[in-house]
């Protein structure tokens, strides 16, 4: 009896062991040493999109053009960017998820992480309503290479879209170009557009003559009578160029130095913004002026048509 009493022991000892080794050698790939995690730290912001057989007006970002994230033992906090809309979410690695309520009764979105060969990875999937079937499953990988962050979104049966994020500091600035404020005198004016149908918006931008090394603009956007926007605009010299200042809605400034001038065409670059990154201004032979926001390479660009009031 004590013979196989003992025995048992042995065998549980034993088997303990075996799970113990088997803990140990999985812990490494799900949960990462707080030093591989710290790489994934702070906030991304597109700069070129990697994936295969798109043309040129299909490149983009995979996911927001600017997203943030943390990381801690165990698990990753998806801070804000991350196209749910939800903020600081924790999600444990390995774990059987994180469930965020949605705006309507019993929906909600499902998060799951986890860490393989120095992936991180996450996926979300939607309930749209109590009950209901999961409405389709997003997974997004994330890889630290010697370009940068390396993220790849895969959406349904779809074909994977891969894009490269930086952190802002770390995106080169673009060479300014060589000019003057009297160089965009061909802007000074006021300017009005419409959009939607029937031109239910108006836009307008208003630029002041050069004076003193500046040119100052007010925009407005009124939609259905109201006012859906405003924007406080300025372009001031600065080390032998231009630089283009936008506060919309009167927030803190963000500025795009000029990198082209040529004739009545002007073009503002901030590859560290998020959207847009190029703004781009020209005055057409028949007088209209055109304000142009988008990427720096491809992609949907959004168009404003103006002409001169009066």
């Amino acid at each position: 009896m004590l013979r196989r009493h003992l025995s048992d022991i042995s065998a549980f000892l034993a088997a303990l062991s075996l799970s113990s080794v088997g803990l140990a050698r999985l812990a490494p790939g799900v949960f990462p040493r707080a030093d591989d995690l710290r790489a994934f730290d702070g906030e991304w912001v597109y700069v070129e999109d990697r994936s295969e057989g798109k043309t040129l007006e299909q490149l983009g970002p995979p996911m927001s053009s600017k997203f943030s994230l943390r990381t801690e033992e165990g698990a990753v906090i998806l801070v804000s960017g991350h196209g749910s809309g939800h903020r600081d979410v924790r999600v444990a690695f390995g774990g059987a998820g994180t469930e965020v309520p949605g705006s309507t009764a019993g929906a909600l979105a499902r998060y799951r992480s986890s860490w393989k060969d120095g992936v991180l990875s996450y996926e979300t999937e939607f309930v749209r309503s109590a009950g209901a079937a999961p409405a389709g499953l997003i997974k997004k990988e994330l890889r630290m290479t010697k370009d940068g962050l390396l993220v790849s979104v895969t959406t349904g049966d779809y074909a994977p879209s891969v894009g490269l994020y930086k952190h802002p500091q770390d995106i080169a600035l673009p060479t300014p170009a060589k000019a003057v404020i009297g160089d965009l005198a061909w802007l000074v004016g006021a300017w009005t557009g419409t959009r939607g149908t029937g031109g239910i918006t108006s836009i307008e931008e208003r630029w002041s003559p050069a004076k003193g090394g500046s040119m100052m603009a007010v925009s407005r956007t009124v939609t259905r009578d109201k006012l859906a926007a405003f924007e406080y605009l300025r372009i001031v010299e600065r080390d032998g160029g231009l630089v283009y200042v936008a506060q919309p809605n009167g927030a803190a400034p963000t500025e795009f130095v000029l990198t082209e001038l040529s004739g009545k065409r002007a073009v503002f670059d901030n590859p560290r913004h998020d959207y847009p990154k190029r703004i781009v201004y020209e005055v057409s032979a028949s007088g209209g002026l055109t304000a142009t926001i988008g990427f720096l390479k491809g992609g949907s660009s959004r168009r404003f048509e103006f002409k001169r009031e009066g």
